[in-house]
């Protein structure tokens, strides 16, 4: 269930689990979220007993979790991964045969603005394996998606201000429903039949939108006066126009660096509908768009990576028609063909490479976002954020939400998610405006408050401002504000009013925290081996404190009730999630079964398939190789195969 309200999105997933075995189980589920959501409430219903969730420092959350299991309690643990954060892991603790558990998770998060004005949604149905350069430490059990048993049901409800023109989407909607005669609510839910094999796509668009806009949101009454969830908070949502003399001068200088992942993931399909078009093809086809459209006399270079890389040119070169001629031959040569997914280094290489004078430096990614390391690569942006502004393209399904933002927020770029051809010019075409456009400096914001308030900026700095994209700011109002509108002046000439929400829900502070949790968080990672735990300390407070998830946080529910232990010993099961897994496995199936007489052809082929298997360590080999032998008709036994 999605509500809208303008431009924050609140979530509520509903995930039922049965356990059709003989014996107890624990069922684990790891699932992707969005990067920047604030997941802000948990609960379990077993029967008729609900438990609600507590936020607890994490490993005190895991020991309360185990101790439960051992007396036979039932409990449920949510964590976020420490790799990245739009990765999650439930663990669902002593499920009894026969038993149904309905878990509810709810969070809020920002829409992002799009080249064409419309707010995009996503819901992430797909995680894609994350590559692992140190070895994986998210485990990801996969499954072929037509074997996946699940079910999705998806209803949204939109409201703003303004009436909303249209609902657009990736996956096949119901039509949309007007709720008045304003057209300012509405409501729309995913059309019946939905293969959970994609990410959910919204794009939702208003009449004259993206006006500035604060809203102050009133306290928590049972708080205490003067924290985070005890005093008001505002969000300021700034759109700012910069005048017409400046947007005109385009630069037509600088340094584009563009930097393309080339991993084996990059040979999926784009959609899983549209098996023709490949992530690569897109990113190939993105790049030599970008490519043509650079202003002569700018400076530019291509790198491209997977388990090394490789760049067209020794260092970044004048860019002419012969130099432009020489990258379109090279780039439209390009294949997914270089391995795994090592950003890291060929990132290193480019923060190495001297600046040229007077040719401010762009950079530009284009992913898949497959990568398991992505805070590492994400503080390396940061620490180098001061020589260049970093753009992200997001390619295919199940691209990382959290690397691709990461990298633009952290770079003072701008990300775009390119998920089908209808859309990714205008995309492209927008980031390479932003890259042209002037870089706005020394930001500042002052607030003129009335006497007797004061206010605590908890968003970090504004390093990079576009035009007509969003800036968010939240801050902590102190004091009595009485009846008095406050305002703030912003240097572009935009002045409000802000007036007190009644909203009891909490939305403008939990996004608040969020925004909070997470630039402690980077400051924590920059800081480390410093022996300083206070900003953990910090960080574990504000999440307690406002019952928003973070990397040193969990959820944790346990069954305390009157309920008879669960006997016996536990039944681990991994709840599987769809990936490309399945084919391999029907591959091997296919050569034993049907070309058995050229085995001295693929046996070596096939010993390097079996090989990869097994790093896997997936738990659904059997259901696969069972599923392929029905699919094809064929015997093939496990043990002939190898696994």
């Amino acid at each position: 269930e999605l509500e809208v309200r303008d431009h924050v999105a609140t979530v509520v997933s509903t995930l039922n689990y049965e356990n059709k075995e003989d014996k107890p189980l624990e069922a684990v589920v790891v699932f992707p979220l969005p990067g920047d959501a604030a997941v802000c409430h948990f609960t379990a219903t077993i029967g008729q007993t609900q438990i609600v969730a507590e936020v607890k420092e994490k490993q005190e959350a895991r020991e309360e979790y185990d101790d439960a299991l051992s007396s036979g309690q039932q409990a449920f643990l949510l964590e976020e991964s420490e790799q990245s954060p739009d990765i999650f892991s439930l663990s669902v603790g002593s499920l009894p045969p026969g038993e149904s558990a309905s878990i509810r998770l709810e969070y809020v998060t920002e829409l992002a603005v799009q080249a064409d004005d419309g707010l995009r949604f996503c819901l992430p149905a797909v995680l894609n394996p994350r590559y692992q350069p140190q070895g994986a430490s998210v485990q990801v059990t996969s499954v072929p998606a037509s074997l996946v048993p699940y079910s999705l049901s998806f209803s949204a409800r939109v409201s703003s201000p303004r009436p909303v023109s249209k609902v657009e989407s990736n996956c096949s909607l119901d039509p949309l429903q007007y709720l008045n005669p304003e057209q300012t609510q509405a409501t729309v839910k995913l059309a019946a039949g939905h293969k959970f094999d994609r990410d959910v796509e919204l794009l939702i668009y208003y009449k004259d939108a993206h006006q500035p806009i604060a809203v102050v949101e009133a306290g928590q009454a049972s708080a205490k006066p003067g924290t985070l969830m005890g005093d008001p908070v505002v969000m300021l949502n700034l759109y700012p126009e910069f005048p017409q003399a400046v947007m005109s001068s385009v630069a037509s200088c600088g340094e584009f660096v563009f930097l393309l992942d080339r991993s084996g993931s990059m040979d999926c399909p784009m959609d899983r509908s549209k098996r023709q078009e490949t992530r690569i093809g897109s990113a190939r086809d993105t790049l030599l768009l970008l490519l043509k459209s650079l202003p002569m006399g700018c400076y530019f270079n291509i790198y491209s990576f997977g388990y090394s890389y490789q760049h067209i040119f020794p260092k970044s070169v004048e860019y002419s028609q012969k130099t432009m001629e020489e990258a379109l031959k090279t780039v439209e040569e390009m294949g997914a063909d270089l391995g795994g997914t090592e950003i890291l280094n060929p990132l290193k290489h480019i923060y190495s490479q001297p600046c040229i004078p007077n040719q401010p430096r762009q950079l530009f990614v284009f992913t898949d976002g497959e990568v398991g390391n992505t805070k590492e690569v994400i503080s390396l942006v940061k620490k180098n954020s001061g020589s260049h502004r970093c753009f992200s393209f997001g390619i295919g399904e199940g691209a990382s939400s959290a690397l691709i933002n990461g990298l633009a927020k952290e770079g003072g770029g701008h990300a775009q998610f390119i998920t089908g051809t209808d859309r990714m010019q205008p995309k492209v075409m927008q980031s390479l405006r932003f890259a042209l456009q002037p870089a706005v400096v020394d930001i500042s914001v002052t607030w003129d408050l009335p006497k007797g308030v004061s206010v605590t900026v908890l968003s970090p700095p504004i390093t990079a401002l576009f035009q007509g994209q969003r800036s968010l700011i939240y801050a902590k109002l102190t004091g009595e504000v009485g009846a008095a509108p406050s305002h703030s002046e912003i240097p572009l000439c935009v002045q409000m009013c802000l007036c007190l929400s009644p909203v009891c829900r909490l939305t403008v502070h939990r996004l608040a925290a969020r925004t909070l949790i997470r630039s402690l968080e980077m400051e924590e990672r920059e800081r480390r081996g410093e022996q300083d735990k206070g900003v953990k300390k910090k960080v574990v407070e504000v999440s307690v404190q406002s019952g928003v998830s973070s990397v040193f946080t969990a959820f944790i529910a346990v069954n305390k009730g009157d309920s008879e232990a669960v006997q016996g010993p536990l039944v681990r099961r991994n709840v599987p999630t769809p990936s490309e897994l399945w084919a391999t496995i029907l591959a091997l199936i296919w050569l034993h079964g049907f070309k058995v007489d050229a085995q001295d052809e693929w046996q070596l082929l096939a010993m390097k398939a079996v090989s990869w298997l097994l790093t896997q360590n997936a738990s659904c080999v059997t259901e696969c190789v069972e599923a392929g032998n029905a699919l094809l008709g064929c015997n093939v036994q496990k043990d002939v195969l190898g696994l």
